[in-house]
């Protein structure tokens, strides 16, 4: 489609004004009815660098955009997309004890969950995390797919994290 701003071209406004006149492009549209369709959206990633992979937080950029899934009046328990759920499913290259380390994994979380998820209006259940599964023994490893089973039957039994700096930072 067109800019709107061909003179100062801004990301943020580009997009929301792409999605007010209908101008995303297809695959976009598509990825959007699926986050409206879904109750949970899963995020099943590496972390990289203490965050998502560039992949992941690109499809989050063109997809969550602004009015789909935040207003800037709206956001966080009045976002877009309240009555969602999602659950951030990481591996690790270092262990745990790496990271308590630095202050435990909570504070590299709260751009994702409440940056994002939270800002959008989603709700945010406890994250679920396997260290370092390439340095584990195999044994391990199953323990570790055993458990993302388990974890899985019982979901919609889980209370999510009220999101707060406390949660992350304390």
């Amino acid at each position: 489609g067109h800019l709107h701003n061909s003179e100062a071209f801004n990301y943020g406004v580009e997009t929301w004004k792409a999605y007010k006149r209908g101008g995303l492009s297809k695959d976009l549209v598509e990825e959007q009815k699926k986050v409206q369709e879904a109750d949970l959206l899963i995020f099943q990633f590496p972390l990289f660098w203490f965050n998502m992979p560039a992949i992941l937080k690109g499809w989050m950029d063109r997809v969550l955009v602004q009015g789909f899934a935040y207003d800037l009046s709206k956001a966080y328990d009045g976002g877009l997309l309240q009555g969602k759920l999602s659950l951030f499913s990481f591996t690790t290259g270092g262990s745990q004890e790496k990271y308590a380390i630095r202050g435990g994994i909570r504070p590299f979380l709260w751009p994702m969950q409440h940056g994002i998820m939270h800002f959008c209006g989603v709700k945010v259940l406890e994250p679920h995390i396997c260290y370092a599964p390439e340095r584990v023994s195999e044994e391990k490893r199953k323990e570790m797919l055993t458990a993302w089973t388990q974890r899985l039957k019982t979901l919609w039994k889980e209370e999510p994290i009220d999101c707060s700096p406390e949660w992350y930072f304390k």
